[in-house]
């Protein structure tokens, strides 16, 4: 038996199809420029075109960088964004779930301001705090340090990373939590063996969340880290275009390799994601 031809699904298929070949042509200019060589990406009138070869002498100048041109390669700066991501992602994290099991399962008064409150922090535009932020560092002995730039992320991640966690935490059964205060378990021994081992869905989505945003920031590291050992590979892809002459085919493949870990991040725990992000949204 035969499926009957559906006009309608037909066309909605066709409009998927043809968003997703629209969302597809940054990433094919930037695959096939990054393939080029110098001489081709010069010539517009090539941009669409594949390359002529498969040429990756730009990945090589834009990991190890062109010392005859002052350009700094991205390894060290790679390295560096590993420093700065994965301690915040966790310690965020961390904190967020922390904050969440006190706010879902430990009424106190003034809950219900401190939590709007926190959240309010997740409104604040980079650009608002950039001038305080700065004296801020200074005075504490952490400005231009990348654990200065750790804690700005943690403080920045507390209020999204404890809202995902309130709220997955607001589903688990507050009978579970009685019983085990009946058995003797105290403020960290009900977080150790009841809400931790539950909590592996709302981690994922805060470790993805976290991570992504923390690995492409950009504005909070050009500003408060000014020497190049130790700047993430953000600004390092943005110094990686040098002040002249612009060789886009390194210049593209050191965004590639800049994308390439939040893209493992995504596909390794991709698909708990979404399964994260709706666990705990309904009841039943």
């Amino acid at each position: 038996m035969t499926a009957r031809f559906n006009p309608a699904r037909a066309a909605v298929y066709a409009l998927l199809v043809l968003f997703a070949l629209i969302f597809l042509i940054p990433v094919y200019v930037l695959l096939s420029s990054s393939l080029k060589t110098f001489a081709e990406v010069q010539d517009l009138s090539k941009l669409w075109s594949l390359p002529q070869g498969l040429n990756l002498e730009s990945f090589r100048a834009a990991w190890s960088g062109i010392p005859e041109k002052g350009l700094r390669g991205l390894a060290p700066n790679l390295l560096n964004s590993f420093k700065l991501t994965i301690p915040a992602t966790i310690i965020s994290a961390m904190l967020g779930s922390m904050n969440g099991y006190v706010l879902s399962k430990w009424k106190f008064r003034g809950a219900n301001v401190v939590f709007p409150l926190m959240l309010f922090g997740m409104f604040i535009p980079y650009q608002a705090v950039l001038v305080p932020l700065t004296i801020t560092l200074a005075r504490v002995g952490l400005g231009g340090s990348l654990w200065g730039l750790i804690l700005v992320h943690v403080v920045y991640g507390i209020p999204i990373t404890t809202l995902i966690f309130r709220n997955y935490y607001t589903e688990v059964p507050n009978e579970m939590v009685e019983a085990s205060r009946i058995d003797g378990a105290g403020f960290f021994g009900i977080y150790r063996y009841i809400l931790f081992p539950l909590s592996l869905p709302g981690f994922v989505v805060v470790i993805i969340w976290q991570f992504t945003n923390i690995w492409n920031e950009f504005l909070f590291a050009v500003t408060t880290l000014q020497k190049p050992e130790l700047q993430p590979i953000t600004v390092a892809l943005r110094n990686l275009s040098g002040s002249q002459i612009k060789e886009w085919n390194v210049v593209m493949a050191g965004a590639i390799i800049a994308a390439v870990p939040t893209l493992i991040v995504y596909i390794i725990m991709g698909r708990y994601f979404i399964r994260g992000l709706l666990a705990g949204s309904v009841k039943g």
